[in-house]
């Protein structure tokens, strides 16, 4: 039984017609089907009305115009009606009208169902029809008579087959097209607390959603070597820690690391807050363990510091140490930023190199280094396939990007908001975006504003005074609107990105680079650049997807 708009529509008086074929069509239609009644539809001074309108995922649209009564077809012209009331009608011209009306507003909109297969048929649900007539706007197998509508089963029969024939060429409606259209000719007006109010409603069903997975996972307790494989979203950075947790409260001796500072910020801070039996012995970068272990810092300006030398000093240092100073288990979040050379000194760390525990967590999506590295080891591979962590929106666009398969579980949501702008522009846009944002009503800790090119003026000035550390805090404190860099963001995420795309220096990397930045979003996410450039290096399945973005002028939205 299909799904129905309004859920118990209000029939205009014809005798029951456009009920009799409402009601057929609901109880024979596919359950993932949408029926909607009386459809209005306003462009400009043109007012037009689809009677009755099926949403068809998999398949396409399909504008039935009813006329109840007797309705006979004679000298080229339609008429209902007998006697004195006999009148001149135009079903088809007002059904062709209506379904042109729908699909140009749909185009105007962005919306990809503009470009779906659809046609348009008459259902006169009072008279019989004979099976082989025909006219030459109306083909037999566009009509629905008495008989069809009785039958239903056969209605929804010739509703599918006039929306192969009269959509061939044209894309089936997806899925997701269907959903963003439904939500745009159905969706209410909420205001602003009650949209503010549901992000926080969605915050708690995400992190219900994330310990489901850390229950499934409990098997990685039983692998002593394996690679966690899965897109931006899967829970990958939570599954970490509490992996790492599991085996530090089973007495093993445990290491936690990661290249980015935030998110070693994130780890260490998330795991002071646990019990001293469960945390792990080190929380990290991994560039910091060889300090600690005596190496001279590393140096910002000088890469191979942290290529070649730090790699290099930690396993000279580890085949120095106790071996009550070394590892039972290494955790590696975001594996996929560890050069070739780090690996064998990270397995020098362990008691066992040949047989400690390594669990490492990686997304190739978000290689944004220039560098690569393999484990020297063979590692049972776990694939996770769910975005648990970000909207139905958020999380197509950037399956979008992803090579493989990463199935949405988050709650339908708001569209992304596109604000189209050229690449020197971004920056500026992207603060007019945060400051229209701030007069909705969201909080200034909510919100992040990431860039691909040039670092925000706000980040560089507050490491520069403050240093990385409490740069970092500022972030995890929640309180002011947070000034970041694509690179330094992974297994990061807020509620709110704006991502401002001001160019990226590394072409091969564009990709990558605006895959991370658009997964860092959970609720709501804003792209802001030059959208053709966006579309470009993501291909026709993120141009699609970007069709049912809302092209917002932030600056217009404040007052």
């Amino acid at each position: 039984m299909a799904r129905t708009y309004p859920e118990h529509p209000a029939f205009p008086e014809d005798g029951g017609a456009e009920q009799a074929v409402w009601q057929a069509l609901r109880d024979h239609l596919p359950d993932d089907a949408v029926l909607l009644a009386g459809t209005a539809l306003q462009d400009g001074a043109k007012e037009r009305e689809i009677d009755l309108l099926v949403v068809w995922p998999g398949l396409g649209l399909a504008a039935i115009e009813v006329k109840g009564g007797h309705v006979t077809r004679a000298d080229g012209q339609w008429w209902q009606g007998s006697g004195e009331g006999r009148h001149a009608i135009d079903p088809v011209g007002q059904v062709q009208d209506a379904k042109h009306t729908l699909l140009a507003l749909l185009h105007r909109h962005g919306l990809a169902a503009a470009r779906a297969r659809a046609a348009h048929l008459v259902a006169l649900p009072h008279t019989f029809v004979p099976g082989g007539w025909d006219a030459p706007e109306l083909p037999r197998t566009m009509l629905l008579d008495r008989g069809d509508v009785t039958d239903g089963g056969r209605a929804v029969h010739l509703v599918r087959r006039a929306i192969d024939e009269h959509g061939a060429g044209r894309a089936p409606l997806d899925e997701p097209s269907a959903e963003s259209l439904v939500e745009w000719l159905t969706g209410g007006f909420p205001s602003q607390s009650e949209a503010l109010a549901v992000a926080a409603q969605y915050e708690d069903h995400l992190d219900r959603l994330t310990r489901e997975q850390a229950q499934a996972m409990r098997y990685l307790d039983a692998v002593r070597r394996v690679h966690v494989v899965g897109g931006a979203g899967t829970g990958k950075t939570w599954l970490a820690l509490e992996h790492a947790r599991r085996r530090a409260k089973a007495g093993e001796r445990v290491a936690l690391m990661c290249y980015s500072r935030g998110l070693a910020r994130y780890l260490e801070r998330t795991t002071t807050q646990w019990p001293v039996r469960e945390r792990p012995a080190y929380v990290g970068l991994f560039h910091e363990l060889p300090v600690r272990w005596g190496a001279a810092p590393g140096d910002d300006a000088d890469p191979t510091d942290w290529e070649e030398r730090l790699p290099c000093d930690l396993g000279e240092l580890a085949a120095q140490r106790p071996e009550s100073d070394l590892f039972d288990a290494v955790v590696v979040d975001e594996a996929q930023d560890f050069g070739d050379a780090w690996w064998p000194a990270l397995l020098r760390c362990l008691r066992d190199p040949d047989g400690g525990r390594l669990t490492v967590f990686s997304d190739d999506g978000q290689r944004v280094f220039p560098r690569s590295g393999t484990a020297p080891v063979e590692l049972t591979v776990v694939e996770l396939d769910e975005n648990l962590r970000s909207t139905k929106q958020i999380a197509q666009l950037c399956g979008a990007l992803h090579e493989g398969v990463t199935r949405p579980r988050g709650w339908p949501g708001a569209p992304v908001r596109v604000v189209d702008v050229p690449f020197e522009e971004a920056v500026g846009a992207a603060d007019d975006a945060v400051e229209a944002l701030l007069d909705e009503g969201w909080e200034t800790g909510q919100i992040a504003l990431l860039t691909t090119g040039r670092r925000h003026p706000m980040q560089v000035e507050t490491v520069g005074m403050a240093g990385y550390q409490e740069y970092w805090d500022g972030f995890f404190a929640g309180e002011d609107v947070f000034y970041g860099h694509v690179l330094g963001f992974k297994g990061l995420e807020r509620t709110v990105v704006v991502l401002a795309v001001n160019g990226i220096r590394d072409a091969a990397r564009a990709r990558s680079m605006i895959y991370t930045g658009l997964s860092r979003a959970r609720v709501l996410l804003v792209v802001v650049g030059p959208l053709g450039y966006v579309e470009e290096v993501g291909g026709e399945a993120v141009r699609r997807r970007l069709g049912d973005a809302w092209a917002w002028a932030a600056a217009s939205s404040t007052g």
